[in-house]
């Protein structure tokens, strides 16, 4: 209460009016009174206090503006750019992303080679983004190789998940049954993969930009072979049909074909593909092939005939299998056919390599529902074979 009253304590009328406005300047000059001494050193000790409130406001409010931004900063930051580094690039993006962009992940490729290629694409701010999301994901080091569709802008956390997702590879997948010709394997590419039929016929003349194997005399036919294949990114025809003939010849060496017989055993395996329906018919008809072969006989494949004439062996007539002109005609023309006619499986082709023992010359399906087929050793045998087809034939017509 004490400086209260000092503080609103009224000025002596002999000094402080005169100062206040003006006065008497001698009166300026002249030594102060004990009383105006002791006022002064209070207006003194005023303006210390005055002084020391204005610093503390300064000092507060400066806190509660710092504190502030960080709240904000804290809050709002990672909503414009993510973290930053020191230089001001963004670190990781606050996603979710969008648009798309495709990234190529290498066999081998380290998490800080993924992360590299996922800034070049958009995907993830830094690659030090991604190689601490990499490290942090336990399963990260299971990423396959292949290509991916991913989002761009996104927080690198989210691209490692979405890398071990498999619905993200972006993959076409084609599946081939046995026994297709080239043309039917090309309409199918082309409709899975909108590559033009044009172009693959094109690229199929080029034998060399694909692998065909010089053992193939420039003829596709029957090396393309038949599986499931899943095409990365943007397929090719180059790069299609090479992938499956790889494939025919990767089967070829793991079954120990001799490499100068390819052409003759893939024909042969191609001639059963047509032909067989069950798997114990493959290497029986693997013998009599041989076996006719080597006694001289025309093999009398229909299929081969139906081939050459490019229409369906349910529909050949008798002058269909008695004209020579066809190359195919293997009622007429003897040895096998100039070429493959269909892509065969690996089990026609192991059956070529590997023909059942026996003395069959003939074989001859009775049901073309169920593919129930007989062999036989003689003509006798082998008609009345023949007699059961055309029973079958006159019952389901």
């Amino acid at each position: 209460m004490s400086n209260q009253t000092e503080w609103w304590a009224p000025a002596g009328q002999d000094a402080s009016t005169s100062d206040l406005f003006g006065g008497d300047r001698s009166a300026q000059h002249a030594p102060p009174s004990r009383r105006a001494r002791s006022s002064s050193r209070r207006a003194s000790r005023r303006r210390r206090r005055q002084g020391g409130r204005r610093g503390v406001v300064l000092v507060v409010a400066l806190a509660l503006v710092v504190g502030a931004g960080y709240v904000v900063y804290s809050v709002l930051g990672g909503m414009f750019s993510g973290s930053s580094s020191g230089s001001g690039q963004v670190e990781d993006f606050a996603g979710p992303g969008s648009g798309s962009a495709t990234v190529v992940i290498e066999q081998g490729d380290s998490g800080s080679a993924i992360g590299g290629k996922l800034v070049d694409a958009g995907v993830v701010a830094s690659t030090k983004a991604f190689s601490r999301a990499f490290e942090a994901n336990p399963d990260a080091a299971s990423i396959q190789p292949g290509s991916y569709k991913l989002l761009q802008g996104m927080p690198a956390a989210a691209a490692v998940e979405l890398l071990l997702n498999p619905s993200s590879r972006d993959v076409v997948k084609i599946t081939f049954r046995e026994g297709l010709t080239v043309d039917q394997i090309v309409t199918r590419i082309s409709e899975k993969t909108l590559i033009p039929v044009d172009e693959l016929k094109k690229t199929l003349k080029d034998g060399d930009s694909y692998g065909l194997p010089k053992q193939a005399k420039g003829e596709p036919e029957g090396w393309l072979f038949p599986a499931t294949y899943e095409l990365e990114g943007e397929p090719t025809a180059e790069g299609v049909l090479t992938k499956m003939t790889a494939k025919t010849v990767e089967v070829l060496e793991r079954l120990g074909a001799p490499k100068d017989q390819w052409e003759t055993i893939i024909t042969k395996a191609s001639l059963i593909e047509r032909e067989a329906k069950h798997d114990e018919d493959r290497p029986k008809m693997a013998r009599v092939i041989e076996s006719r072969l080597e006694e001289g006989w025309t093999l009398g494949i229909d299929a081969s005939t139906a081939y050459g004439l490019g229409k369906p062996g349910t529909e050949l007539t008798r002058a269909d299998n008695e004209d020579g002109s066809n190359p195919y005609n293997t009622r007429v023309n003897p040895g096998l056919p100039p070429t493959p006619i269909a892509a065969p499986g690996e089990k026609s082709i192991k059956a070529v390599l590997d023909p059942a023992d026996g003395d069959w010359m003939y074989w001859c399906t009775v049901n073309l529902d169920t593919g129930e087929t007989r062999f036989a050793e003689t003509y006798e045998e082998q008609k009345a074979n023949e007699a059961l087809l055309r029973e079958w034939l006159a019952e389901n017509s």
